[in-house]
């Protein structure tokens, strides 16, 4: 497995970010592409090239896209969210990375409302449009538990329809991070690594997320289910979404995982 580094968590401009991440010893990154010069909307054709141009020549990878445009639940938003989510696996062609990680907003709990209908007819028209593309949408765990997620990406029934397993978002939402890895196995394209206080979002913790190896993650465990059982051999990407010196955690979180078995040093 591999270290990345989401964009987002790099308080920087893109080329700073990417010089950063090469010297910090990630192996890839995660390129956020909303409201910034990686928009799909603001990144011209010959910028894409240069782009990727300009990765290669720093030995960066590309582990996938980050696309996070808010859910789609919201019948009045959900039409423009899915045109721009489209216009995002343009630029995942482009950009020959095939994975766009988001949120897809919280899985409604009856299969039979509405609301759950909604949701499950746009992530399917999104993933069947990847699918078409040679690329996956991967909706990130969370709001609801890895079973209930893997269930309505069962029901999406798209090539196209995947999963980005962050454990720490299960943890702080008070599911179990462990489970949750053979819930939706098969499922999983991408991860991201990242820690947090168990419960903390349902008991309005004032720390919910915390430094890699410092929270209630059993990476150990994590790792090995991830590596050995259910044969993942993608990135773990680190996501540092708060703290003083963001660059300073994800430092230390870059040695954290290169420490562990099966990740590449």
């Amino acid at each position: 497995m591999k270290v990345g580094i989401i964009t987002a968590s790099l308080p920087m401009d893109t080329k700073a970010a990417l010089r950063k991440a090469k010297e910090l010893g990630a192996h890839g990154v995660q390129l956020w592409i909303i409201d910034n010069d990686l928009d799909p909307r603001n990144l011209t054709q010959s910028g894409r090239e240069e782009l990727v141009a300009h990765m290669a020549s720093l030995g960066l990878e590309r582990s996938a896209l980050c696309g996070d445009i808010g859910g789609f639940t919201d019948p009045a938003t959900v039409d423009e969210r899915i045109a721009r989510t489209k216009q995002m696996f343009d630029l995942c062609v482009d950009l020959r990375t095939p994975i766009l990680t988001t949120h897809v907003g919280v899985v409604p709990d009856d299969p039979l409302s509405r609301e759950y209908t909604g949701l499950l007819g746009a992530v399917r028209e999104i993933a069947e449009y990847a699918a078409n593309r040679g690329c996956c949408f991967a909706t990130e765990t969370g709001p609801e538990s890895a079973e209930a997620l893997a269930d309505f990406l069962t029901r999406v029934n798209s090539d196209g329809a995947r999963a980005n397993y962050d454990p720490a978002n299960l943890v702080m939402c008070g599911f179990d991070h462990l489970d949750g890895l053979y819930a939706l196995r098969g499922f999983i394209v991408h991860t991201h690594a990242k820690d947090g206080i168990a419960r903390a979002m349902i008991e309005n913790k004032a720390v919910q997320e915390v430094p890699l190896g410092k929270g209630d993650v059993d990476f150990p465990r994590y790792l090995h289910i991830l590596r050995d059982e259910l044969g993942y051999s993608g990135y773990l990407t680190i996501e540092r979404e708060c703290g003083a010196d963001p660059v300073a955690d994800i430092a230390e979180a870059i040695a954290f995982l290169k420490r562990q078995p099966g990740v590449a040093r």
